[in-house]
């Protein structure tokens, strides 16, 4: 390639990835309306560590996530966590709150590639013990309300649930 074919498409580029930075798919953080009856401060701490940039109207967004299109993939993520589950809206249905629990004990949660660029979500193993075991409290179990519905970290379910 000549010098003129690579400034042309440096060029084109550039302008498209400034283009795109007025694409407005950002995370917005509503207010927060109800938050679950916490059992202690620690699992609520724990929780907004590990858990509330993706479920909970309280996102810290890092300078990158700003920047499109990593900002339409942060957006994305945060909007399907909230579906899921919001920490920040506890007025509102919260259908998989029962699991929240398990999906941590079974490694589904937090994702591999959000404790890679989050440090301060990585949890030692029995902060990630006591967090399973305040949300069981918190917000309840598929075993029971406020009850152990499961075995512990990575385990399945306990040996008298017949699902």
């Amino acid at each position: 390639m000549n010098r003129r074919t690579v400034s042309i498409a440096l060029g084109v580029f550039a302008l498209a990835f400034v283009g795109i930075q007025l694409v407005p798919l950002r995370v917005h953080n509503p207010a927060v309306t109800a938050e679950p009856a916490w059992d202690s401060p620690q699992t609520r701490e724990l929780a907004a560590r590990a858990c509330f940039d993706c479920h909970s109207n309280e996102v810290k967004v890092p300078w990158y996530g700003h920047i499109a299109p990593i900002a339409w993939f942060v957006n994305h993520h945060v909007e399907e966590g909230r579906e899921q589950m919001n920490f920040s809206e506890w007025d509102k249905p919260q259908r998989e709150a029962h699991e929240a629990s398990e999906v941590i004990a079974e490694g589904e949660m937090p994702p591999g590639y959000y404790l890679a660029l989050h440090p301060e979500a990585r949890l030692t193993d029995a902060e990630w013990k006591l967090l399973q075991d305040g949300l069981d409290a918190s917000v309840g179990s598929e075993g029971g309300h406020g009850e152990r519905g499961h075995g512990g970290e990575h385990e399945g379910h306990d040996e008298d649930d017949d699902d």
